[in-house]
């Protein structure tokens, strides 16, 4: 049986990677954003005493948002049509909450953690899937903020939350310093992966010392 299921792992790798046209540590990152962004979803969801279908809806709706509208963007078949995966990753992440749900509303930046490796993760992804497209470097960090920042946008306004996006808090800014480290990287010839793990780094460090120290951008004033 664990054969069968290692066979299987393999299969579903190779098929993503001909799918989104990335390497496999690639492919592996989207399926780990996917489940961190659906799990902020759902968190969230939950805290507002959905039921388990408006939680899974939430959930996928987060997971899939940004990279949706990133396809469509760039006049791409949406990724998430291609494979079953993306809703066994949700549903995965619904039932993490059910199990795990003490722990996770004890913990109150349990969602702040998720959210903030969804954003790095999918950041990533959108600007190499944009760049293997043929896309040039600024389209590129432009759907890398897509595709990490409309997701949390469509569950917000789903929870009846203004998005973050919106906020004070540094959210798109910290994906934009994530994209230029990536491309900068690239420019010079850094190796995919080692490339990536940078990057994300940087997505995550920006969010977290903005949090810490209060870093946000001057609030535009109507007097």
């Amino acid at each position: 049986m664990l054969v069968n299921l290692t066979d299987y792992i393999a299969s579903l790798l190779r098929e993503l990677e001909l799918v989104l046209n990335m390497p496999t540590s690639f492919v592996v990152m989207e399926m780990l954003g996917t489940v961190a962004f659906a799990v902020s979803g759902v968190r969230l969801a939950s805290a507002k005493k959905y039921d388990l279908f408006g939680a899974f809806a939430v959930g996928l709706a987060t997971a899939v948002g940004g990279g949706t509208l990133r396809d469509l963007l760039l006049r791409v078949q949406p990724f998430w049509t291609t494979n079953a995966v993306y809703f066994l990753c949700c549903a995965f992440a619904l039932l993490w909450v059910m199990l795990f749900r003490r722990q996770l509303v004890r913990q109150e930046n349990t969602w702040f953690i998720f959210d903030t490796l969804g954003l790095a993760l999918f950041n990533v992804i959108g600007i190499e899937k944009s760049l293997n497209l043929g896309q040039t470097w600024w389209m590129a960090i432009t759907m890398g903020c897509v595709t990490g920042a409309a997701g949390g946008v469509i569950r917000d306004v789903l929870l009846g939350e203004t998005p973050l996006i919106f906020r004070k808090e540094i959210y798109a800014v910290a994906c934009a310093c994530g994209g230029v480290v990536y491309i900068a990287m690239r420019h010079f010839g850094v190796p995919g992966s080692l490339n990536a793990a940078v990057a994300i780094v940087t997505v995550i460090a920006t969010r977290l010392l903005a949090v810490r120290f209060h870093w946000h951008l001057p609030t535009l004033k109507g007097e």
